[in-house]
């Protein structure tokens, strides 16, 4: 559920938009009489004289809810959830009527309400528009309705108005903002969009103590905006942007010094060791290979050949024969 809170001065204008407009319907009213809009308009500007003083009398709330919903909102339900809106808003005792709309795909309806309650005592508006954003948000989620992401998921093309304007603020500033350095700097970038901001001062000093933009004749506070857009939290996020780059550097250091220290603690695999085998020191088997030839060469040439042996047995047999013969 969305909620937008709106002062204005006429009843009588509010009224004929509220109840006029196609296929509207009346679900509840306290108050007034509701056969006719012209005895609407009469009962509000009746008890609105009992404050004469209250230029802004006109309260004007629209409530809107998602299309998810719509299952869940018939006519009775809406009532109650905007009965329960007006208590934790604190608009109580007073006239109020309250018209459902039929003209948009999401189920809506339009609250307008007297400033000058029963007794003649004027409701506050005072921080009207923040409690808005908290009431409808605790009513969405307590009621287990359909809750949108943000502003980045709204339909601009369907935004008409201040509305437009304020959509078109929002993606401007959270744009630039991310860019620049300081506010100084966001001050010039955006009025090259055609954005002026205006910085609000303690009165008699320099402190700063609010920011405001404003395009065109449409003129917003930063938290109206959106409150992340305020000056205290624009200042934040635009210095948090600067020492992100320093943080960055940090946690990548103390992330090599953690991985340094574990390699250190995790002992390391020893490499195998291939031991080469040197080639054989041949002047050594060359001396050796010498002295086995002399040695051997020596003793063969003294062994007779295996074919002489019988040839002198036979010459040494002659002889001794030859021998005998001359003797005798």
């Amino acid at each position: 559920m969305i909620g937008k809170v709106i002062t204005g001065k006429s009843f009588g204008g509010c009224i004929r938009y509220v109840v006029q407009k196609h296929d509207a319907l009346i679900l509840d009213a306290a108050g007034v009489r509701m056969q006719q809009v012209n005895q609407i308009i009469n009962d509000f500007n009746l008890q609105r004289k009992y404050n004469p003083n209250l230029g802004k009398a006109v309260g004007h709330i629209a409530l809107s809810w998602s299309v998810n919903d719509a299952a869940k909102l018939n006519d009775e339900v809406m009532v109650t959830l905007a009965k329960e809106y007006l208590q934790k808003m604190k608009i109580q005792d007073t006239q109020y009527l309250i018209v459902k709309h039929r003209d948009k795909d999401h189920p809506h309806l339009h609250i307008v309400y007297n400033r000058v309650n029963n007794e003649g005592k004027t409701i506050s508006d005072n921080f009207q528009k923040q409690r808005n954003v908290k009431v409808s948000r605790d009513i969405t989620l307590s009621h287990g309705l359909y809750l949108s992401p943000g502003k980045e998921q709204v339909n601009r093309q369907q935004l008409k108005g201040q509305d437009r304007i304020k959509y078109e603020l929002f993606d401007a500033i959270r744009s630039v903002s991310k860019k620049v350095k300081s506010i100084n700097e966001l001050k010039q970038a955006l009025a090259k969009q055609g954005i002026v901001s205006h910085l609000k001062y303690k009165s008699g000093s320099d402190e700063v103590q609010g920011i405001s933009f404003s395009k065109g004749e449409c003129k917003f506070k930063g938290s109206e905006i959106d409150r992340s857009l305020s000056y205290t939290k624009l200042s934040q996020a635009i210095a948090q942007q600067q020492i992100k780059p320093e943080r960055i550097l940090a946690e990548q250091l103390r992330e090599a010094i953690k991985n340094q220290e574990q390699d250190k603690s995790i002992p390391k695999k020893q490499e195998p060791v291939t031991y080469l085998k040197p080639e054989p020191e041949t002047h050594y088997l060359k001396k050796a290979l010498s002295v086995s030839t002399e040695l051997f060469g020596g003793l063969l040439a003294n062994m007779p050949e295996e074919d002489d042996v019988p040839v002198r047995k036979r010459k040494k047999k002659q002889k001794h024969e030859q021998d005998r013969g001359i003797s005798r």
